[in-house]
């Protein structure tokens, strides 16, 4: 169990670690505002808005999330589009969690009853306006469990990435493969540093639940 801390290997095990946590948090930052807009594309008035929200969310939640790096990763260069490859495991999945954020969304909207709308109407307001000040405010309390447990996965999907040239955290264990360290050792201080960001993001989930949550 020592070999973490051996032969300098500490230091590029610390590397991966928050290399992971930055390639997660800037992900979910960009899911996020991308879930939003699709969730509101895909309850706008607006035909052609709903059609592409859904059209969206539809690919990209049924395409596997390794097809969604190689297509960014060699299919952009052709179209003269160069992205070195952490900018590159970023937009691929943010487009890829963003159908789930938009879905979480969408879903939570639904809850808030129509006449919230409809009273938000009659004062004037738009369809921004209402979507952001009145139904999402509401729509908030019902959507954090399940937004937690998207992101509490995107950290876990981020380990595509290391095979696609970014030094995150799943690809120290090749290195470490490569100098014959054992295997199961190796895979254990990984799936603990997992652990640790997936707890992490589930006690801020948990706390966020708590404080919003509606007396009963």
């Amino acid at each position: 169990m020592g070999l973490i801390f051996e032969n300098g290997n500490f230091s590029a095990f610390v590397e991966g670690f928050l290399r992971t946590i930055e390639l997660s948090a800037l992900s979910a930052l960009f899911a996020l505002l991308l879930g939003f807009v699709l969730a509101a594309f895909r309850v706008s008035p607006v035909p052609v808005l709903r059609w592409f929200g859904t059209a969206w969310v539809t690919v990209f939640r049924n395409t596997p999330l390794l097809l969604l790096f190689f297509a960014v990763t060699f299919m952009l260069p052709p179209l003269d589009v160069h992205l070195d490859s952490f900018t590159a495991a970023v937009i691929a999945l943010s487009a890829y969690t963003g159908s789930f954020v938009c879905e979480v969304l969408r879903a939570g909207i639904n809850t808030v009853p129509l006449g919230q709308a409809e009273a938000a109407r009659s004062l004037g307001m738009g369809f921004g306006q209402t979507l952001s000040l009145v139904v999402l405010p509401q729509a908030a309390r019902s959507v954090i469990s399940p937004m937690g447990s998207v992101f509490i996965a995107l950290p876990r999907n981020s380990a595509i990435a290391g095979a696609f040239n970014v030094p995150e955290l799943f690809s120290f264990q090749k290195v470490l493969s490569e100098e014959a360290y054992d295997i199961f050792a190796i895979f254990f201080w990984i799936a603990l540093a997992y652990l640790a960001i997936s707890f992490s993001i589930n006690a801020v989930f948990s706390t966020l639940e708590r404080r919003v949550a509606v007396a009963r």
